[in-house]
């Protein structure tokens, strides 16, 4: 019994029964508490050589920090969160969620040892955990099939909308007030904005783009999983997430620390140009991954897959020039369009994963996808570059990092490969599907 959307306009009568007004209102908050997702999560990265020099750290110490200890909690508390958000109010936990991790960021800048620190990230991300997925499933239930990659894209560009404000505001408030005082201003908002969210956003009919018997199915866990399972298209697309977030995460989060390391900048001047070279890129190539995979994927809908396959390729010789050139405006044109480039995989890869599976397993299906993409890229990717960092300091001194980035950036580039290998099967699972779901 499988789980593959049936065409746009089946459940024309339910989707009627919220405003007009309801999709483009939800649409907006959830980008905001995106933002804000985003913004707590990566103010580690403009704020990490303060608090490198402060506690005294390596750079494998800021890579566990930034990556492997919010990774592990976030993937591991976000299966069964998103499984609760394929049977329960996904706005309520969506509230919740953004309430408890802002919190925690407030509370990061009470850390007064190493450990301190590390359990306030732990806490960040076990309320991330319960961000993204409900997030993605709501989107689902708002907008048709046939837009779902455009609008997955519009949510996801609040990534790289936290990604600019926090690099801004925390460069120049860190500079200004030092970080302890950064991570409480920038933590008491989003718990505001949680109160906010759970008045304003409705919470729609689940499955209301499809059959009017989709919510008489309720799958269980193991229904979930063995279908995913069942999938070479979706187990590669993972696998190709996973491995591109690698290298985008590995890179990314030492992105200030190559700034102001090799090029000698000031933590406010690192903060606005990657709100350019590091958010506002991603916004373009987030929206556009999304916008061209909708119009090309009519065709064949191959190119959900192929969008990302090329962004991976083409995003090479530009992160070259980014790691490998001393000059600062060189770097700063390879890391913008590396990063455009990159980003073009969420919204193509999130619709392609929504429209292979039941609307009873969207949430799920998303935490599975996110549990790879995170453990491994986030998890692992940063921690990789800083232990190759620190593996080269002896030799290379401050070129270390630029080193490290480089081999985490070829790495994530072999995704490619694997976007391809899902490409050769998503027919045959969605056929699969479509069979499955007329029994």
């Amino acid at each position: 019994m499988s789980q593959s959307s049936v065409p746009p306009g089946a459940g024309a009568e339910r989707a009627s029964a919220l405003s007009s007004k309801a999709p483009g209102i939800a649409l907006c908050m959830l980008t905001i508490v995106y933002a804000f997702n985003f913004i707590d999560r990566q103010i580690l990265v403009i704020l990490q050589e303060m608090i490198k020099q402060d506690m005294g750290l390596s750079d494998a110490q800021l890579g566990l920090l930034s990556g492997f200890s919010f990774a592990l909690v976030y993937v591991t508390a976000g299966i069964p969160i998103a499984y609760l958000a394929d049977r329960w109010n996904r706005k309520n936990i969506i509230a919740i969620s953004l309430g408890v991790w802002s919190a925690m960021t407030a509370v990061s800048g009470l850390a007064q040892t190493y450990t301190h620190l590390l359990l306030a990230r732990i806490g960040v991300g076990l309320g991330e955990a319960g961000g993204s997925p409900p997030a993605h499933s709501l989107i689902s239930d708002y907008y048709p099939p046939e837009r779902r990659a455009t609008v997955m894209s519009i949510y996801s560009s609040g990534l790289y909308l936290g990604i600019l404000l926090g690099y801004v505001i925390g460069g120049m408030v860190a500079d200004a007030v030092g970080w302890r005082i950064t991570f409480l201003l920038l933590g008491v908002p989003g718990v505001l904005f949680a109160l906010v969210f759970a008045v304003v956003v409705k919470e729609p009919v689940r499955g209301r783009w499809e059959t009017a018997q989709v919510n008489a199915y309720q799958p269980t866990l193991g229904d979930t999983v063995r279908v995913l399972a069942s999938y070479r298209s979706f187990i590669f697309l993972a696998l190709g997430t996973a491995l591109l977030n690698f290298g985008g995460y590995g890179t990314g989060n030492f992105s200030a620390s190559l700034y102001l390391r090799v090029h000698g900048l000031s933590l406010t001047e690192v903060g606005l140009l990657l709100a350019l070279a590091g958010g506002l890129s991603g916004m373009i190539g987030t929206f556009l991954g999304g916008y061209i995979g909708d119009r090309l994927a009519v065709r064949d809908i191959r190119w959900y897959l192929w969008v990302p396959m090329w962004g991976a390729l083409l995003s090479t010789p530009p992160a070259l020039l980014y790691y490998l050139t001393d000059n600062t405006t060189l770097a700063i044109v390879g890391q913008f369009v590396t990063t455009v480039l990159y980003s073009t995989f969420l919204g193509p890869c999130l619709a392609l994963s929504h429209t292979l599976v039941h609307p009873a397993m969207r949430a799920f299906t998303s935490a599975v996808l996110f549990f790879t993409l995170n453990l491994i890229g986030l998890g692992l990717g940063p921690l990789a570059t800083g232990l190759i960092s620190d593996a080269l300091a002896a030799q290379y001194g401050i070129n270390s990092l630029r080193y490290a980035m480089v081999i985490v950036s070829l790495i994530g580039s072999c995704s490619a490969l694997l976007f391809y290998l899902a490409s050769r099967y998503v027919k045959d699972d969605l056929a699969s599907g479509a069979r499955d779901n007329m029994r």
